[in-house]
């Protein structure tokens, strides 16, 4: 990835996010992990970064009001996903939220800690019912593995009865999950998926590339998670061999992309988060631009204060407002998938 130094980097260099320091040093620990699993030949050592991934099993009984249980959509590849279920549903039909956790489509699992923490949060405040699903990982599984996991996924609930009403769903994801929602996002509307009415879009701080470097990824470089010598690494471990930052799984409205061809279907309205001190924050803006440009109804959700993957800190207030924030797109879409349509 070619850069582009930008004025003002040194100011920036010295300044630095409101953060406790625990979740500095969780943060520390977690990006030191990370390091030290990304193999110069572009493996991973997966049984070191294990060590530091804490799993929770799943719990029929309800934590912190909700229940949890783990559903296999394809035992060939290890395809499952975990349903969270709110033990106290409001009345009438829950939403589902089909989410894609992060990690550079590289690293975490659905049963990782924080993101169970966090689905567990989604599915209590939205509520709704969550389906994490636990998609393959690279560079063992390239491009477009874990975007063909996401629409199996999807068709395995549109056309089985684990979830009695599919007319709202949403697809979700953070970071390198967000970039998988997109996508899944991108093939539904051409796809047969049963029951499965994909209403809405949130992509919480989503992976995008390009063959240049954005002015934010040199400026916020060293900002928790934003190291830019990791996300040229994570996107030569998942891209196909051969292929450069602007392939169209990276660079979404690029050189390279059909993704326009898309929208001629529709897409479904979307909530694009953005944090302040996130070096990605530039390609989620020109991402946003894209979908506005093509007619999709986009919501952006501003967090000035959080850096890359705030959400998963709950000792953070940003990151219950971004529960919040996402309990009201649901509801909103809810209430515009439930008004009549004029004839």
């Amino acid at each position: 990835m070619a850069r582009s130094v930008e004025k003002g980097d040194s100011e920036m260099a010295t300044a630095r996010p409101p953060l406790p320091l625990k979740t500095r040093l969780i943060i520390a620990a977690i990006t030191a992990a990370t390091d030290a699993a990304c193999r110069r030949d572009g493996t991973v050592n997966r049984r070191l970064f294990n060590l530091f991934d804490r799993r929770t099993p799943p719990n029929p009984s309800p934590t912190d009001g909700v229940a949890t249980a783990d559903h296999t959509v394809d035992p060939s590849r290890h395809l499952w996903l975990r349903l969270f279920s709110p033990a106290s549903p409001a009345p009438g039909p829950l939403p589902l939220i089909v989410y894609f956790h992060g990690g550079g489509f590289t690293f975490h699992s659905a049963a990782s800690s924080p993101y169970d923490a966090f689905c567990r949060r989604l599915a209590r405040r939205v509520p709704a019912l969550v389906a994490s699903v636990e998609y393959r990982l690279a560079p063992e599984h390239r491009c477009p593995a874990s975007y063909d996991d996401g629409i199996d996924v999807l068709r395995w609930l549109g056309n089985g009865d684990l979830v009695p009403d599919l007319s709202a769903v949403f697809l979700a994801g953070d970071s390198a999950g967000g970039n998988i929602a997109h996508h899944v996002a991108r093939r539904a509307r051409r796809e047969a998926l049963g029951r499965a009415n994909v209403a809405g879009l949130v992509a919480i701080q989503p992976f995008f590339g390009g063959k240049v470097a954005s002015p934010s990824e040199e400026r916020l470089g060293g900002m928790p998670f934003g190291k830019l010598e990791r996300f040229e690494w994570m996107w030569r471990s998942f891209l196909p061999v051969g292929a450069d930052g602007d392939h169209e799984a990276a660079n979404v409205f690029g050189p390279g992309s059909a993704a326009a061809d898309d929208f001629e279907q529709g897409f479904p309205a979307t909530m694009v988060c953005v944090g302040g001190w996130d070096a990605l924050q530039d390609r989620q803006r020109w991402y946003c631009e894209g979908l506005k440009r093509n007619g999709v109804d986009v919501r952006v959700a501003e967090y000035p204060d959080a850096v890359h993957a705030f959400y998963v800190f709950p000792e953070l207030p940003d990151a219950h407002k971004l529960v919040d924030d996402i309990a009201d797109f649901v509801h909103r879409r809810m209430d515009e998938l439930s008004k009549p349509v004029d004839k």
